[in-house]
């Protein structure tokens, strides 16, 4: 088995992400449930199953956001029906007094076919956390819904939404465009280096000039007065990050730590222990396949282990 998960952990990271679209082996994997391997990143199916890793991620000293699994909702009952999902997440979280809050994609909302009906949906999502005493982040997606994201997290702002961050990513050319554009409002953001599948005319195709773009967004951010969630795995990363921090006298109240729920967790566990707030992104929900399949791209490593785990069964 080693020597076939050292060759399939080598398919193309473009492969992987592609095979996210394809509706047959969606079937297929699916319909065999959680015993393909999504319970290494996927917190359960329910609510309940989640609020219960919750709780575990939370007594293990770590924070959390959750994030109801979906995206590209078709019509307005539909994306109704997810904001109402999130008012009850909202309201299980604060509930059970967990120190978690809550992720979401605006297509999920409304923003393939309505940006104003997304705006609307994500605004009254932004206002019940707000009263709530919570927090909302809103995620970004492929390069096509950039423009009209920003532009909502914009109009939250200036609306006088304080509870409300959204997402950079390293690899595409234009953010530290929208980096500037941004640090006037005092942004909450989480940086990542992005998990989607784009061509080389809008995004670094090189790993070295991402995570060269990573550092200098994350430098540029805590400079410019933003609170930076530094969403990595990268060890290499993060210890510059600390370093940069200390060096340039940036509290540790202004930035965290993100990590992915299933990836890394002893140095997650490591990094809370030495002060440092780190936030464990941990989805649920029965729509987990793309999700998944993001995350066997991102590393060879999840690969192997996604196909150990069928041999097992």
């Amino acid at each position: 088995m080693a020597g076939i998960g050292h060759r399939l952990s080598a398919i193309p990271r473009s492969l992987v992400l592609r095979a996210a679209g394809s509706h047959r082996l969606q079937r297929l994997v699916q319909g065999h449930g959680m015993r393909f391997g999504a319970a290494r990143f996927v917190a359960g199916q329910t609510l309940d199953e989640c609020v219960a890793v919750l709780r575990r991620l939370n007594d293990a000293g770590l924070h959390a956001n959750t994030t109801l699994l979906g995206e590209a909702i078709p019509d307005a009952d539909g994306a109704e029906a997810v904001v109402t999902e999130y008012e009850l997440i909202l309201d299980r979280l604060v509930a059970e007094e967990l120190r978690a809050n809550v992720a979401l994609k605006l297509t999920h909302l409304g923003l393939s076919f309505e940006e104003e009906l997304a705006y609307a949906n994500v605004e009254r999502l932004v206002a019940r956390a707000g009263r709530l005493g919570t927090f909302v982040r809103i995620d970004m997606e492929d390069s096509p819904f950039v423009d009209a994201t920003l532009r909502i997290y914009e109009r939250l702002r200036d609306a006088g939404h304080d509870q409300v961050g959204t997402v950079l990513q390293s690899y595409l050319y234009r953010t530290p465009d929208d980096l500037e554009r941004l640090l006037p409002r005092a942004p909450n953001l989480r940086i990542v280096k992005g998990a989607y599948l784009e061509p080389p005319e809008l995004a670094f195709p090189d790993k070295r000039d991402v995570d060269r773009a990573y550092v200098e967004l994350v430098e540029r951010g805590l400079r410019g007065g933003a609170y930076i969630a530094v969403a990595t795995h990268d060890e290499r990363i993060i210890r510059h990050v600390q370093a940069f921090a200390e060096r340039e006298g940036i509290g540790r109240d202004r930035f965290e730590l993100q990590m992915l729920y299933g990836v890394r967790p002893a140095l997650q566990r490591e990094l809370a222990a030495q002060g440092y707030k780190v936030l464990v992104a941990t989805p649920f929900g029965p729509d987990w396949y793309p999700y998944l399949m993001r995350r066997l791209a991102e590393r060879p490593a999840n690969v192997t282990f996604f196909l150990r785990s069928l041999v097992r069964r």
